[in-house]
């Protein structure tokens, strides 16, 4: 039987068990539901002991050890090659998922999966139990079909990272890297948390822009003056907060902090190519942007290059003064505001924190005090070249699932996985096949059931297509050569 034949022939118990696990309600953001988490991490590490891998392991979470309780639990598996020489592959994903209120908008209990119309609904369906089971489902498709007897274990040594924070914003993973360091140690790092173009256009994430975010507050005179009495003597803040956000921009849409492009990454004319051929409508594409009424952004891009390639600035929100009924007529004694900066390859939250804060000491006038206070350290941008050897394989490996060619995209959001590739010193290869029309994050999140078989028929080839690659893939392995 090949991979697709097993896939399809074990399929129903495959969608049985990730309907199991759905109905774990591991919302990570709930401090109720953390018993539910460390069931979801018990459930997974069952699950991949059952399918054979020799190490299945629930990791504990924050603290100095790591062994205090304080975070939540992440699942480690791992399945040595008979070759030791094989390519090492880490899988990461995550078994948390977002909290499921509004309740009242489901139109089916949300851990209670159900069926409908060749889709699957429960929270987690799609982001991100149904993408991480299905390597589970791959994995015992590549050992029934690898050989004209059952192989004894993969073409590359497999190990599995699943945390259980990732909805939470991921807050112990970086320690929780460095500390397990020697036992993640890969050539190769699969991140299944993403989203494909469409159901009929199959493409790869090759990038995740990055996110630094803050609050710019101004004080000007002690406490609110009377604009009759003070007005056109003093600055009001609210003056100076207005002009200061306005000159984020210049008139081509530019951002105009000191230094704000200097290591932004041009997309390459091949990954231009690809990303043209892609069937985009604006008009179409405005509908999904809340009924927008036009296109807007940076000069010389198109959107899609605006959306996956090039940073931003953004205001998300400004307050001061009076806002209540009627008139109030002062010159207030404070001003706020809160803006997001998206990242994109090379570019450093720390860099753009210093840069905002230059901007801001420059644009503030004489008699107006400013704080820039960020929301955190940021998250770094992400991004795996096309022409790499970890993502061709996977290329290689989604259209021979597929059966078409697979094209590029590259995603708005942001996520942990610059800390993965930093800390473990190994590429990114992006293999997802949700959808944007999922609703994740929002009531009556689904997914495709045919997709996520598309995805563990294209992961059980991504093994072979690795191993085969293994003297590119491992030619940077320490001591190799």
């Amino acid at each position: 039987m090949d991979v697709r034949g097993y896939i399809e022939a074990n399929s129903g118990e495959y969608f049985a068990a990730l309907k199991q696990w759905l109905a774990i309600p591991s919302v990570s953001a709930d401090p109720a539901r953390s018993d539910d988490v460390r069931r979801s991490a018990q459930w997974l590490a069952a699950r991949l002991r059952a399918t054979g891998f020799p190490v299945a392991e629930v990791w504990e979470t924050g603290g100095a050890d790591g062994r205090d309780g304080a975070g939540l639990p992440a699942v480690f598996a791992q399945w040595p090659a008979a070759d030791p020489a094989a390519p090492v592959v880490l899988v990461y994903g995550h078994h948390d998922v977002q909290p499921a209120e509004p309740l009242e908008e489901w139109h089916s209990a949300p851990f209670q999966p159900a069926e409908r119309d060749g889709q699957l609904l429960a929270r987690g369906a799609s982001d991100d139990k149904g993408q991480v089971l299905f390597h589970d489902l791959g994995v015992r498709a590549c050992l029934a079909a690898g050989a004209a007897a059952a192989r004894s274990a993969p073409p590359v040594t497999l190990k599995l990272l699943i945390e259980g924070e990732e909805e939470s914003g991921s807050p112990h993973l970086a320690d929780l890297l460095r500390r397990e360091r020697d036992r993640l140690a890969a050539d190769v790092i699969v991140v299944t948390d993403t989203s494909m173009w469409s159901a009929d256009v199959p493409s790869m994430c090759v990038g995740m822009r990055g996110l630094f975010d803050a609050q710019i507050d101004l004080t000007g005179p002690e406490l609110d003056l009377h604009s009759g009495s003070f007005g056109g003597a003093v600055p009001n803040p609210l003056h100076a907060l207005a002009a200061l956000l306005a000159g984020l921009h210049d008139a081509d849409d530019r951002v105009t902090l000191p230094g704000f492009y200097d290591k932004v990454a041009p997309l390459s004319s091949r990954e231009r190519e690809l990303i043209g051929r892609l069937p985009f409508g604006e008009k179409q594409w405005l509908v999904t942007a809340g009924n927008s009424r036009a296109i807007s952004g940076e000069a010389g891009y198109g959107t899609l290059e605006r959306l996956w390639a090039r940073p931003t600035a953004e205001i998300n929100g400004m307050w001061g003064g009076y806002t209540g009924p009627g008139g109030k007529t002062i010159i207030p004694s404070r001003a706020h505001a809160k803006v997001s900066f998206r990242l994109v390859a090379n570019q450093e939250p720390a860099d753009v924190a210093a840069a905002l804060r230059a901007y801001v000491a420059a644009a503030t006038p004489p008699g107006i005090e400013a704080t820039v206070t960020p929301h955190g350290p940021g998250v770094r941008p992400a991004f795996s070249p096309t022409d790499s050897p970890a993502v061709a394989a996977g290329r290689r490996a989604m259209e021979r699932a597929f059966g078409r060619e697979v094209l590029f995209t590259r995603e708005g959001g942001s996520g942990p996985e610059a800390d993965l590739t930093d800390i473990l010193a190994a590429p990114l290869v992006f293999l997802g096949v949700g959808l944007d029309e999922d609703r994740v994050h929002a009531p009556n999140e689904k997914v495709l059931m045919a997709l996520l078989l598309k995805g563990a028929e294209a992961a059980a080839y991504l093994w072979d297509e690795l191993a085969a690659a293994a003297p590119e893939i491992t030619a940077g392995r320490a001591g190799s050569g």
